[in-house]
Parts: structure tokens; C-alpha cells; sequence
């Protein structure tokens, strides 16, 4: 008899699993996430699984949460896009300034129009340049044309010339999203280059920690549409795995817990990750799932991430007063717990006068090539500094006032992580949690709250007390998601978008929650959120603090054994999909024109192109599929119209959408890739 084995990587911890063939959990593991050498993590979580059972794994299938984190917290690898035909209006609309600065944007001649048909000739000289220029100093290249999806002829020949020129992976946005919408295009394709080096370096990880234990199945990763394609189509575009933690979580939590019908939400350490879950399917979101600030044009489920988990930061907010996440730091009972000499640096600080530094030990979080590459002098030390362990900000601040600046800015690189008082610390003063160091937390706690009233004047805590201020963490983290979770009910309803649930969100989670107050008089609205819809919380910190949601919003809670472990139950149950979108437009009457990546072609009927758009699309769907690693597929077509049907003035077709869906089960160890003959059947969409 097989296993199938899961293995999710999270920002905090490495789950891993071992499923039978009727797909039942038969073993568990968790392991603390090692970011500056992911085998160590991954290795640690294998080592606690029955050796027996990993020589027999037939399959594996890995989620993470790492590109998601990647987007909350607005880190990655430095990276070049290649823009053609974008003016200056497209640039600052996409955000790329923002997210990736102005010096690795490069604008060229270029572009299509919306006909397919090429507004101004590539300049290859001013291309070849940029490329030579920017081959060194980044990770990946992005490239987007204006139109691209419309004819991809700019974005392809300016792929050929940055492989002829360097070897730096490059992806093009007609490869990841098909829909016009240049800004957000380009966005996405960036997004997409900062992720290869994080998921590369995921994927090298987990194939050396199975070769050395000779676990020799097919590597699969979680989309985040929560389909499965292999490591290779993942390295190619690893955007797609944006929301693949969650989407993992959504189908673990369902499997483990029985439910059709649910809430789902999964706390981790960087943020919660809430879907709404209907027949056993989530909802997708084909326009693209909202992550931290960015829509990136991925299909994905339906998720509302925020950058609230176990291990944010809880500081203040200006005007906002407390405010927890989104960036994420290492608890102070985690810190003390890998290294406990630290504890007699916390205890120090109970008795000093308070400063920002306090409790804050700088550590190495992610070995980027690339960045690293790039460091002056003072940075590159500052990171051999780390090698010996935590470093000290307070008394860096004191004897190294250049090492503590440098610090700063591997910070903000994403190279280094710092320490700080977190709900995970809140959690172990109040007996929450017990797994770490809770004397760490109570000195943190004692620390922090002197830090918060004396530099901020927030709170009115007792000198010395610890548990007041980790209650009102507790309360804060609470009342958060419950927001969320009805800001997630409102913006499902469809009657809103995330700017207006968001505030109708604070005002009716105010009410819900005095409504189901046993004190104070009778409310004079009825509210009742979810009162036929069950909340199944995964993810570590669940038990923590769900049972207090469930009581607040006075909804029936379930808490499924493994939830801890729902990630990596839920990489191992999907399916690979892969989707093809074909546009047919009429630009002029009666000329009926496909668009494909061979560039656009024209029929005289419309019966014609859209045959045409379908055998396209079939033939590709299958083609990524079985590359993807699908065993066997089936294609299903459907088609989306856009037209006007009028009894007076007759029938005018303006655009259709021709979507190919090539589905089948994940090849194992002792299967081989079959292409069925047939392309599926029609179904006509409304």
C-alpha cells in the first residue's frame, strides 16, 4: 500500500503528513521553519514521520505560505521589468514604483493595439542595454507589452534577447494572465519575478531533503487556485502559488472536518487567511484574490488574507492606538527558546528605562543571492554578524551605532528579521500557549507595556503586570477577526466591494458583538453572523483564539483534529487544472477575429472563429496539463458572450471568452502521462 505525503512550508512552521490511499491522515509532524536553510525545517518535520511508510510514498505535494508573506509583507528578490508601449500614466497606475522602485523599470518602444497590430517597432539596441545592464544585479526578469494578450510577438522577442544575453529566468505577463488591463499586468508579472528565487530555492530544498532519504514520487506544489502542477511548471511561474497555504488550508479543513458547507479560517504565523465554502468547493476568484495590498491577475480562491498571524507585530498605530501586524517578527518565548541565554537580557530590561530597542534581537531570515550581491561593505558585515546569532539592538544602538543601521536595512531587505512582542507571546503569559519559553513572554509583556506607555502614552496597565497588557493583545486579536470574518460575509454577498465592507464591517462587528453580550440591555437589532454556516479554524494558533471568536459572533465552531496540520493534508487532495482563455472579438463588422498567441487571425463567421478559439484552447489546456503533471485529462470548454440580442434591430456580437479546462488526477511513482483523445464537450456559460 501507498502514501501520499504533504509537506507545508510556513513562515513559522514545516507541517508534514502521511495519507493512506483513501486519502485518511495516518501520520503527523510539525517543525519549526528554518527560512535561512529550508532543509533543516523540512528534514526536522520527515525525521518525525515512520520511516516504513516514507519508503512507500507514491506522490508528494507541497503548499506554502511563503510567496503569500512575500506579497503582505512587500519583500522580494530585486528584479528588472521590461515594459513596451507603457506611458508614463499605465506606470504609476500598476504600482511597480511602489512595489519594485523606479530604477529597475525600464520603459522601451513598443506595444499593440487593441486589434492585435504593433503601435511602434521594438528598439533592440536600447533592449539589448538595459538587459547587459540589469543581467547582474537582479534575480529575474519581468516582461509586459501593452496589448500583449492581444499579440504577444514584443513580449516574446524581448524573452528571446534576455536569454541570448544572460541566464536569469523571465516571465511574460500573456503567460500569466489573459485579460486586458496593462497596469495590472505588469504588476503581476512582477510579482511573479520576485517569487522565483523564493520558490526556487523552496523546490531545491524539498528535492534535496527527499533524494537523502530516498523518497523518489513526483513533486507536486499547490496553486493557489488549490489544483496541483509539478515543480518545473512551478519554477516558470511561481505567481500562481500565491495563496497556495491557504488554498491548501481550505481543502485540508474540509476534508478533516466533514463540512460542504463553512467559514474556513487558518491563522498562521503571518497572516489569517479566511474562505467561504459552499458544496465543498470555494469560490474563485478569476479577476484575482486581493493578498496585503496587491490584486496580482492570478485565478485563485476566493481568500481575504490580512496580515494578522501569531507571530505580528504588536505596536503602536499613531491614531489607530494598538495595531497588530502586518509585519512579522520572531516572538520573544520563540527567541528565548532556540537560545536561552537571551532570557537574562529580557529580565535586564524589566528594571531599565524604556527604549524602542528593547526586546529587539536582530536574526538572519532569508539568504537571497541576489540582494546579497549587492550589499555595501557595512551591510555584508553586519550579515556575517548574524552568522553567530541574535544580535542585541539595544546594546548595538549603544556600542555599534553603524552595525545597528545596517541591521535596519537588511531588515527592510527582508534578509534579517527582528524579535518583538507578539500575540504568540500574548497567547503563553495568559496559559493560551505552553511550547515556548513563557518566562520570556511575561518579562516581554512587562517590557513592552512600559515601552507603549512610556514613549506612546498608551495604556494605563500596573507597573509590573503582565497579564493585563497580553489580555487586551488577546482582546485586540479577537475583535480583529471578527471584523474580518464579517467583512469576508459582506464582501461574499457581492453587494460591496472591499473599501465599503471593510467600513460597514467595523460598525455592524460592534453590534454583533454587544448583541451577543450577556450584560447591558437588550439590542434593538436582531444580528446574527453565520447562523447556519459552521467556522472551521485551522492553522497553529486556532485553538488560541477561535473559541473566544465563535462565543463573540455566537457561531458553532469547529476545531478538527489535525486542524494544526491542515496545510499539508490539503496539498495532497487536489487535482491538476490547468485553464486556457481564448478572446473572439468583431473590430469591424462581419470580421470575426481570434486572438492567440500565434498572433490574431480573422474568420468570416463568428461559428468559425469561435471553432477555431476552441480547438486552440483544448489542444493547449491538454498540452499544459499533461506538462503540469497530469496522469490523464479531460478538457471541458465553456464560453462567456458578450453581445446584444434586440427583436427590433437584430443580434450584434461584440466579444466572447472561450475557456478550455484540462482536469485530471496527479501522475504517482507508478503512473505514466495518457493524453485522451477527446477535447470534452461544450457548455454554454451565461
Amino acid at each position: 500500500m501507498g502514501f501520499f505525503l504533504g509537506i507545508d512550508t510556513g513562515g513559522t512552521f514545516t507541517d508534514a503528513v502521511l495519507l493512506d490511499t483513501n486519502k485518511k491522515v495516518v501520520a503527523a509532524a510539525k517543525s519549526l521553519t528554518t527560512r535561512f536553510d529550508l532543509a533543516i525545517g523540512i528534514g526536522a518535520a520527515l525525521d518525525q514521520l515512520p520511516p516504513d511508510m516514507l519508503s512507500k510514498v507514491d506522490l508528494v505535494s507541497l503548499s506554502t505560505t511563503l510567496t503569500t508573506n512575500s506579497v503582505v509583507e512587500g519583500k522580494g528578490s530585486p528584479v528588472c521589468v521590461l515594459l513596451a508601449g507603457y506611458d508614463a500614466a499605465q506606470i504609476k497606475a500598476s504600482g511597480l514604483v511602489d512595489l519594485i522602485g523606479s530604477d529597475a523599470i525600464v520603459s522601451l518602444s513598443g506595444g499593440h493595439d487593441a486589434g492585435g497590430f504593433a503601435i511602434a517597432a521594438l528598439d533592440e539596441a536600447v533592449a539589448r542595454a538595459a538587459i547587459l545592464h540589469h543581467a547582474p544585479r537582479v534575480s529575474a526578469f519581468a516582461i509586459s507589452a501593452t496589448f500583449g494578450v492581444r499579440n504577444p510577438e514584443h513580449e516574446l522577442q524581448l524573452r528571446a534577447w534576455v536569454e541570448s544575453l544572460c541566464d536569469k529566468p523571465v516571465t511574460c505577463g500573456h503567460e500569466l494572465a489573459s485579460s486586458l488591463g496593462a497596469p495590472r499586468r505588469a504588476m503581476t508579472v512582477a510579482l511573479n519575478a520576485r517569487m522565483v528565487s523564493h520558490v526556487k530555492q523552496l523546490i531545491d530544498s524539498v528535492r534535496a531533503t527527499l533524494a537523502a532519504r530516498g523518497i523518489g514520487a513526483p513533486l507536486m506544489i499547490v496553486k493557489g487556485d488549490g489544483s496541483l502542477i509539478n515543480v518545473e511548471s512551478a519554477l516558470k511561474r511561481p505567481v500562481g502559488t500565491v495563496l497556495s497555504g491557504p488554498a491548501a488550508s481550505v481543502l485540508g479543513a474540509c476534508a478533516l472536518s466533514g463540512y460542504q458547507d463553512a467559514i474556513v479560517a487558518d491563522m498562521g504565523g503571518t497572516t489569517t487567511d479566511i474562505a467561504v465554502v459552499r458544496g465543498g468547493e470555494p469560490e474563485l476568484s478569476f479577476d484575482g484574490a486581493m493578498v496585503g495590498q496587491w490584486r496580482p491577475m492570478v485565478e485563485a480562491i476566493k481568500i481575504y488574507a490580512i496580515g494578522l498571524g501569531g507571530d505580528s507585530e504588536v505596536r503602536f498605530g499613531g491614531g489607530e492606538g494598538l495595531v497588530i501586524g502586518p509585519r512579522r517578527v520572531v516572538p520573544l518565548s520563540l527567541v528565548v527558546h532556540q537560545h536561552p541565554h537571551l532570557l537574562a537580557v529580557i529580565e535586564r530590561q524589566q528594571t531599565e528605562s524604556p527604549h524602542a530597542s528593547q526586546i529587539r534581537f536582530a536574526q538572519r531570515l532569508h539568504a537571497d543571492a541576489a540582494l546579497l550581491a549587492r550589499l555595501p561593505p557595512d551591510e555584508l558585515a553586519a550579515w556575517e554578524r548574524l552568522a553567530g546569532g541574535p544580535v542585541d539592538l539595544e546594546r548595538a544602538n549603544i556600542e555599534e551605532r553603524g552595525l545597528s543601521r545596517a541591521l535596519a536595512r537588511l531588515e527592510r531587505k527582508g534578509l534579517a528579521i527582528y524579535s518583538g512582542f507578539t500575540p504568540t507571546d500574548a497567547a503563553h503569559v495568559l496559559g493560551l500557549s505552553t511550547h515556548w519559553s513563557r518566562d520570556a513572554a511575561v518579562f516581554g509583556a512587562r517590557v513592552w507595556a512600559r515601552q507603549m506607555r512610556h514613549l506612546y502614552g498608551l495604556g494605563t496597565w500596573v507597573q509590573g503586570d503582565a497579564e493585563g497588557p497580553a489580555r487586551q493583545v488577546v482582546d485586540k486579536v479577537i475583535d480583529t477577526v471578527c471584523q474580518k470574518l464579517i467583512e469576508a460575509g459582506l464582501n461574499d454577498a457581492g453587494q460591496m466591494n472591499e473599501g465599503n465592507a471593510a467600513k460597514v464591517a467595523t460598525l455592524l462587528t460592534g453590534m454583533v458583538l454587544h448583541a451577543n453580550r450577556a450584560d447591558g440591555p437588550p439590542p434593538v437589532f436582531a444580528l446574527k453572523f453565520a447562523p447556519d454556516v459552521p467556522l472551521v479554524a485551522v492553522g497553529a494558533p486556532a485553538g488560541s483564539y477561535y473559541p473566544a471568536v465563535a462565543q463573540a459572533l455566537g457561531v458553532r465552531l469547529e476545531l478538527p483534529r489535525f486542524a494544526a496540520v491542515a496545510n499539508a493534508v490539503g496539498a495532497v487532495l487536489g487535482q491538476v487544472s490547468q485553464r486556457v482563455h481564448l478572446t473572439v472579438s468583431q473590430p469591424v463588422r462581419g470580421v470575426y477575429r481570434v486572438f492567440a498567441k500565434t498572433g490574431p487571425r480573422d474568420f468570416d463567421t463568428v461559428a468559425a472563429a469561435i471553432a477555431h478559439a476552441q480547438g486552440l484552447a483544448a489542444a493547449e489546456a491538454m498540452v499544459h496539463a499533461i506538462e503540469a503533471g497530469a496522469a490523464h485529462a479531460t478538457v471541458v470548454l465553456s464560453q462567456f458572450d458578450n453581445q446584444v440580442r434586440n427583436d427590433i434591430d437584430g443580434d450584434m456580437f461584440f466579444e466572447a471568452r472561450v475557456t478550455a479546462t484540462a482536469s485530471g488526477p496527479p501522475r504517482t511513482r507508478t503512473t505514466h502521462p495518457v493524453v485522451p483523445a477527446g477535447h470534452g464537450q461544450l457548455a454554454q456559460q451565461p
